[in-house]
C-alpha cells in the first residue's frame, strides 16, 4: 500500500474506468455510511459527483466538510483500489454536464429505457461536489 496526497497517473487511469465509488461522509456523532456513486476524476487531480441539493450527503457536508470515496477494481481482476479523503465543496454549477458526461460512461444512451432515465436526472436540480484530496492511499497486487 502506498500514500501520498495526489492522484497519481495511474490513480486517474484506473478511476477513469466506469467504476462504483463508495462514498463516506463525514457524520458526526454519526458512523459514516458509504453509498454507491458515480464519479469522476479531473485532470486537476479533484473527485466530484453530482446529487440532489437537498440529499443527505449535501446536509452532512454542511455540517462537517470531509469526506472520503473509496473505489475497487471488480472481482475477476488483481486485487486494487484508491481510497480519497479530503474536503467537499459543494458548487452549484456544471451538475448536469458532469452528469450527462456521467452517464454516457455508466450507461448505453442508445438504450431508449436509459436515455429517459438521464432526461429524468437532468430535469431535477442537481449540484456537485468536490472532494479536494489530503490523503490518497492505494494499494495493487
Amino acid at each position: 500500500m502506498s500514500n501520498n496526497n495526489e492522484l497519481t497517473a495511474d490513480d486517474l487511469e484506473f478511476l477513469g474506468r466506469p467504476l462504483h465509488g463508495f462514498l463516506s461522509v463525514a457524520g458526526g456523532a454519526q458512523p459514516p455510511q458509504p453509498r454507491p456513486v458515480w464519479f469522476e476524476a479531473s485532470a486537476e487531480g479533484t473527485i466530484q459527483l453530482f446529487t440532489e441539493p437537498d440529499s443527505l450527503k449535501v446536509r452532512r457536508v454542511g455540517r462537517d466538510p470531509r469526506a472520503s470515496l473509496v473505489v475497487a477494481a471488480p472481482v475477476g481482476e488483481r486485487e486494487r483500489w484508491v481510497s480519497v479523503a479530503g474536503q467537499v465543496t459543494v458548487e452549484a454549477d456544471g451538475a448536469h454536464e458532469l452528469a450527462s458526461r456521467l452517464a454516457a460512461r455508466y450507461w448505453d444512451l442508445d438504450d431508449e429505457t436509459r436515455a429517459r432515465d438521464l432526461v429524468g436526472i437532468l430535469s431535477l436540480d442537481q449540484v456537485r461536489l468536490v472532494i479536494h484530496p489530503e490523503t490518497v492511499h492505494r494499494y495493487a497486487y
